[in-house]
């Protein structure tokens, strides 16, 4: 049990786009915070790494995200584009055909693409700077909490260093915050602290993507991105989209027994399978650059750590540790620069001790960030047949065939984009769909 006074310093698992934004926040508070990472991290060119097996596939940060990010790293957003990142008007500057039809004289919303690699290492560079609070311990694990005061309270972390002899050791800390991704067992860490096993929902549409980098073709074409969407009769889809380096980031998505390869030749005939041909027509002069990758871990997860009665002061849960969703909508660093604006608020002025007081309150205020992304994903999924999950009852399919409206107005409707790329973008609740306004033009369009 821990023992010794450790109130100023707190420690982060994972140092994912998560766990830096929430270690930069909280080293407005803290005297110490540091971040534990399993993960080697180069000082050098942003390269792949094990514990971000999706950074390999497409990533956007939508204008939301943005600019939550923006207000507690100024800058950073002008600096990811000046080193290659773009930002895109979706669905202006894209061919995007929905389930519907091609969207086509409408506007939307903007998303930042950039590469995985690149967003963490430029989040590190900022969030590790001369002066800051934060440092960053990679190459070690972490492999459960301290208790501390009966276990009614977490007073630091056991970790171990990587490597076959590695040193084991404990770390005090009077606040843990766990962002360790998808792979996080703090359920099971909870556990062994005696408090109750949270629940967790779970939607899976079996979803699984194959991606490939291709040099971004010299000659000028009327978009930047393009987007040909699966729907439930052709469950097969696609992505392209402009990230660092002169590159394009191309995912192919399949659900169900429509998962896409990647071998050359099959990865080729699945891109030429689509609902339109034009993805696979884009590719020809595109010089690949790698191997086709695969990614199946697609399934919407949300362990309701907020709803645990018995929580332990000084302990809370972020990031995909928290709830993570089918990467297809985009949502999931957005989500992650919300909460880190939110932990924000309700930490400003407060000492660490009252923090770590207050940490059920705050994961309780995290929580609410997850519900409008959820609603979102779960709803699309539940769309595909052999979705693993509860099925949506009369209330659920009466939604999901009002929101088939609401996309098909959208394709050619200004008003009805406007406010369905709003939604998208989380910068309004999907309960804004259902205005009269919007109502009535979703109905008398789809007619």
């Amino acid at each position: 049990m821990v023992t010794d006074d450790v109130t100023g310093h707190a420690v982060v698992v994972g140092a994912g786009l998560s766990g830096l934004l929430t270690a930069h926040v909280l080293g407005r508070s803290f005297e110490r915070v540091t971040v534990i990472e399993r993960d080697a991290l180069p000082d050098g060119p942003p390269v792949f790494r094990p514990g971000v097996p999706q950074s390999r596939h497409v990533h956007i940060l939508w204008s939301r995200g943005m600019a939550a990010m923006e207000e507690l790293l100024p800058g950073v957003i002008t600096g990811l584009e000046a080193a290659g990142g773009a930002v895109v008007g979706a669905p202006e500057q894209m061919r995007w055909l929905s389930a519907a039809r091609w969207f086509s004289g409408v506007r939307g919303a903007d998303y930042l693409s950039v590469s995985r690699e690149l967003l963490e290492s430029a989040l590190r560079r900022r969030v590790v700077a001369d002066g800051s609070a934060v440092t960053v311990l990679d190459r070690h694990e972490v492999t459960g909490l301290l208790p501390a005061r009966a276990g009614q309270t977490v007073g630091g972390v056991r970790l171990r260093e990587r490597g076959a002899d590695g040193a084991e050791f404990t770390m005090g800390a009077g606040l843990v915050v766990v962002a360790a991704g998808r792979s996080s067992r703090a359920a099971g860490w909870l556990s062994e602290l005696g408090c109750p096993t949270p629940v967790t929902e779970r939607v899976d549409a079996r979803l699984g993507y194959s991606s490939r980098y291709f040099g971004r073709p010299a000659d000028e074409r009327p978009w930047k991105a393009m987007y040909v969407q699966g729907n439930p009769d052709v469950p097969r889809g696609g992505v392209i989209l402009p990230v660092d380096g002169g590159r394009w980031l191309i995912t192919l998505i399949g659900q169900g027994e429509h998962q896409p390869p990647t071998s050359e030749e099959d990865w080729l005939s699945f891109a030429a399978s689509l609902r339109s041909a034009e993805l696979s027509q884009a590719l020809r002069g595109a010089v690949p650059l790698s191997d086709a990758v695969a990614f199946r871990a697609t399934a919407n997860e949300w362990t309701h750590f907020e709803r645990v009665r018995r929580w332990p002061r000084g302990l809370m849960m972020v990031g995909d540790a928290l709830c993570r969703f089918n990467p297809v909508y985009g949502h999931g660093m957005t989500v992650a620069a919300l909460q880190a604006q939110v932990i924000a608020g309700r930490i400003a002025g407060r000492e660490p001790a009252d923090i770590a007081a207050r940490t059920q309150q705050t994961q309780r205020a995290v929580a609410k960030c997850v519900r409008p992304a959820w609603v979102i994903a779960t709803g699309e999924d539940r769309r595909y047949p052999g979705t693993d999950g509860p099925e949506p009852g009369r209330l659920g399919r009466m939604q999901q065939e009002y929101l088939a409206r609401v996309l098909a107005a959208a394709n050619t409707d200004p008003v009805v984009a406007e406010a369905f790329f709003a939604v998208l973008s989380l910068n309004r609740r999907p309960e804004t769909l259902l205005t009269p306004r919007i109502a009535a033009r979703a109905l008398r369009r789809r007619r």
